[in-house]
């Protein structure tokens, strides 16, 4: 029996590790689907992490599968309606279903597929998931098709400025799964050598689309990787425009050690990335593994983090710092970083007046500005000019 007076981590809304706790509610006690059931013996319902037992009574911390029910309150002598605590105690209201909705974000609209997972993470804000975790996010068939439904959609939706890319599971992604992929490669269909070899010419197209479609895309894409990157995961962050990783990712052009070369844009824009062709020649030759140090210290990645939830904090912070700038000028800046990247410097500053003729005349260079005398960012402005 519980000491009168005792206050239940639950009680007091804390947050567990495993589980999004919200406020309980004495005679009758309340709780939702995604919280553990009260339990009965040993004092009332609790957590069962470490860090709560010091403050209540143990208990178990798997989660509750059922439906929203009302428990006597027997339960938790600890949490009767005479324990005069003097807590604002009061039930699951509209605004704590929607803060515990957060915790599971539901799929974004027009976003149903097989490999991927794709949310809304926050205003302006995508989150596109690789979603084999079971497979270690392995590249299967539906990933090479859906990925280019999906970055389309991206680009095409007004309301998404930034995204953000990463892997469900252990890793970021073991590359392409060779399982599923064999009978593309490893048996083309075609009568002759010419005809085969225009079928793989199509299916390689198709591929490379796979990751350049991220690149065509105007809205940033931000990595987020943890584990390994491995094969057809570094095709695909070379791709990105910002990669953050954590302490223990590794990364591995892995392609010679299954009897070919990468084909769908690491060759291409790795040595861009790092800007060190050596390097580059020895990772694609002896398909090493590069871990994350340097990684940093290369250029592929500009941040690391000690693990994958303060990474992915990190890269929604950043995203929505991006999301709050105009979005004309940050996607004209993509527009034109990749465009200077592949041209010489005459020829990016003509193709930059072409584009600015027009995105100079943008309402958001005034709001903007306006934005930014309030925030004390610019102290004096020629509004004659603009």
């Amino acid at each position: 029996m519980a000491e009168r007076g005792t206050v239940s981590a639950v009680s007091l809304g804390l947050r567990c590790p495993h589980q999004a706790w919200r406020p309980f509610v004495p005679a009758p006690i309340a709780y939702s689907r995604r919280l553990t059931p009260p339990v009965s013996g040993n004092g009332g319902s609790v957590c069962g992490c470490s860090a709560i037992r010091q403050l209540a009574y143990p208990a178990c911390c798997a989660p509750y599968s059922g439906s929203s029910k009302a428990l006597p309150t027997s339960v938790s002598p600890g949490l009767t309606a005479s324990s005069n605590l003097g807590l604002n105690l009061r039930p699951m209201s509209a605004f704590a279903e929607e803060e515990a909705s957060k915790a599971s974000p539901e799929e974004a609209p027009g976003h149903s597929y097989e490999s991927l997972r794709v949310t809304a993470a926050q205003k302006h804000v995508l989150h596109v998931q690789l979603n084999r975790p079971e497979k270690r996010n392995a590249m299967n068939k539906a990933f090479w098709r859906e990925m280019v439904v999906c970055f389309n959609k991206i680009a095409e939706d007004s309301d998404c400025r930034v995204v953000v890319i990463s892997g469900a599971g252990k890793m970021f992604s073991s590359g392409i799964d060779l399982m599923d992929m064999a009978s593309d490669l490893l048996q083309p269909t075609g009568d002759d050598s010419a005809r085969i070899s225009w079928h793989l010419h199509s299916l390689l197209t198709r591929y490379q689309e796979t990751f350049s479609i991220i690149e065509k895309c105007p809205k940033p894409v931000i990595a987020a990787i943890h584990g390994g990157c491995i094969g057809g995961g570094v095709d695909l962050i070379t791709a990105c425009d910002i990669r953050y990783s954590t302490r223990d990712s590794f990364f591995q052009v892995k392609e010679v050690d299954v009897g070919l070369a990468a084909d769908v844009g690491t060759l291409q824009r790795l040595p861009k990335v790092i800007g060190n062709q050596s390097l580059v020649n020895e990772l694609a030759y002896t398909a090493r593994k590069m871990m994350a140090d340097e990684a940093l210290e290369s250029g592929l990645v500009s941040r690391l983090f000690p693990d994958k939830e303060s990474m992915l904090d990190a890269a929604f912070t950043l995203a929505a710092e991006i999301s709050s700038k105009s979005p004309v000028a940050v996607q004209s800046t993509k527009i034109n970083l990749i465009y200077s990247r592949d041209h010489s410097v005459m020829e990016s500053l003509n193709y930059m007046k072409s584009w600015n003729m027009s995105m100079l005349q943008t309402k958001d260079i005034m709001k903007s500005v306006q934005a930014a005398i309030e925030k004390k960012d610019l102290k004096t402005v020629s509004f004659s000019k603009l």
